[in-house]
C-alpha cells in the first residue's frame, strides 16, 4: 500500500489550477466517487496518490471495492 496524501494535496496534483473546491472533493469522498476510497481520519480525508475520480454513471461494485480492484 502506498503512502496516503491529504485530499488537498491530491486535488492540486491531479487537477492543478483547475482543481474543484475542497467542499466538492469532500462530497465526492462521501459519495464514493474517488477510488480507491479515501480514508477519513478525524475531520480530514486522505487518499492514495494514484486515486481517480469515477463518474457516478460508472458505479464501483461492492465486491470490487472490497477486493481493491481499480476501475478504468
Amino acid at each position: 500500500m502506498s503512502r496516503l496524501i491529504s485530499l488537498e494535496t491530491w486535488l492540486q496534483a491531479t487537477y492543478g489550477e483547475d482543481a474543484p473546491s475542497i467542499n466538492t472533493a469532500r462530497r465526492w469522498c462521501r459519495e464514493d466517487r474517488i477510488f480507491p476510497i479515501p480514508q477519513k481520519h478525524g475531520r480530514s480525508y486522505f487518499v492514495e496518490p494514484d486515486a481517480q475520480y469515477t463518474e457516478p454513471s460508472q458505479p464501483v461494485r461492492l465486491v470490487d471495492r472490497i477486493n481493491g480492484a481499480k476501475t478504468t
